[in-house]
């Protein structure tokens, strides 16, 4: 499948949050929920903090796949919606990865978005790739899995699957966690594309904001500048948006499509706050469905346990930030994001709390890396020194009289608190 069809699909901690708290009000009455949910285990040997008691450090994981949690194809007409292809289509790439902290007092939580073409380490070097796109590595140790259980008879196709798959996440989040500065993960959810349609099919119309008009021929996006109301179908083209194919439009790339996701599992976050959603039956049985269909959970998760706990990060909000990049640049014929690991491991930990505030010195770019004939990357992020939006807003973000704020660029952080309108 081409870079240009694949869906980055950010699942914002306020996502995870309302699905849980959903699934966990439903859980009470159905009796079947947690059962139904796929879990693997993981482990990370080289994590370098233990958890303070009531902190949480979950990464998000929203798959490429076009078949749910368990392999299979999705109904015709969410393909028909996703304007992605069928259940062929895509592969295993873990396209979206958002590190979400939550503090042990509930304040200042902030979700890390990790572009997935950064060029990285991949842990474990599954079919002998020892770097490669940041994204790749749970498609890659997933295939490798599939390879060595393929002509083990005791275990049924099912639990060959089921059992690559684990691999896959176990290989996403070490390499993840390595990226970052060798950081602890408490827990992961995944999600599937097909259940990102669902969610916004549940709880549709969503409120979002755009700086300018656009329009795009391959996500079929059309959208008027300003506040406007998305259905589930409007939603997949929101968020896929990566070009404007219109005469006059915005300059887009992959980073401002994440920027895009990011703004709209904002909107998303209000819509399911309001207490009218959570309460209608429809709604929150197509979300236990969601849950049960298209997540993916670790078997430590707690879900009745963490509802206070994402209740409490919900209300006070969560600032998202994109970490930065160095250039855009091709190594062995793939288009990747140059990254400098130390500012890398300095913005996460500044971030995070556990390092002092001094930056480290910059390091070179990979061998190999060829500068591309792309545009350059956007600046260095300014929300590595942003601490729950306790930063100045930048000259990049505007208030408006309506309420939503201008935000201009990718690598500007979004607070929490606003609406924003984006590219």
């Amino acid at each position: 499948m081409s870079r240009r069809k694949r869906l980055l699909i950010t699942i914002s901690v306020a996502l995870t949050t309302l699905l849980v708290a959903a699934g966990a009000a439903a859980a009470f009455v159905l009796r079947s929920l947690d059962a139904g949910i796929v879990r693997s285990d993981f482990a990370l040997p080289h994590a370098t903090k233990k958890p303070e008691p009531g902190e949480q450090n979950i990464l998000i994981m929203g798959m490429d796949t076009r078949v749910d949690q368990r392999g299979k194809p999705l109904p015709k007409q969410v393909y028909e919606a996703l304007h992605a292809g069928t259940e062929d289509d895509g592969g295993y790439n873990a396209n979206v990865l958002m590190l979400v902290h939550i503090p042990k007092d509930r304040k200042k939580s902030v979700g890390i978005s990790i572009p997935r073409d950064d060029y990285a380490e991949i842990v474990g070097a599954p079919l002998g790739v020892t770097h490669s796109k940041i994204k790749e590595a749970y498609g890659l140790a997933m295939q490798q899995r599939m390879n060595e259980l393929q002509d083990d008879s005791s275990l049924t196709p099912d639990e060959r699957y089921q059992q690559a798959r684990a691999a896959g996440r176990q290989a996403q989040i070490e390499t993840v966690s390595h990226f970052l500065g060798d950081v602890r993960i408490d827990h992961f959810v995944e999600m599937t594309m097909g259940g990102f349609y669902s969610v916004s099919q549940a709880v549709a119309p969503i409120t979002v904001c755009l700086n300018r008009a656009t329009e795009d021929s391959y996500s079929g996006a059309h959208f008027a500048a300003g506040v406007q109301e998305l259905d589930a179908q409007q939603a997949m083209s929101f968020v896929r948006q990566r070009r404007d194919t219109g005469v006059d439009g915005p300059e887009l790339t992959d980073l401002d499509r994440a920027r895009r996701q990011q703004a709209f599992l904002v909107a998303l976050a209000d819509k399911l706050k309001q207490q009218s959603t959570l309460t209608d039956p429809k709604t929150v049985t197509e979300l236990v469905g969601v849950t049960q269909s298209h997540v993916a959970l670790d078997t430590g998760f707690d879900v009745l346990g963490f509802l206070d706990i994402a209740r409490a990060a919900a209300q006070n909000g969560i600032e998202f930030v994109t970490l930065p990049i160095v250039e855009f640049g091709t190594i062995d014929g793939a288009a990747v994001n140059i990254v400098d690991l130390d500012e890398i491991h300095r913005v996460t930990a500044e971030l995070l709390g556990t390092a002092p505030k001094a930056a480290a010195g910059a390091a070179p770019s990979p061998a190999g890396a060829e500068p591309s004939t792309a545009s350059p990357a956007s600046p260095p992020v300014e929300g590595g020194s942003v601490e729950g939006g306790s930063a100045e807003p930048s000259p990049s973000e505007r208030s408006s009289p309506s309420g939503t704020t201008a935000v201009d660029s990718w690598d500007q952080p979004i607070r929490p608190g606003t609406r924003p309108c984006v590219n």
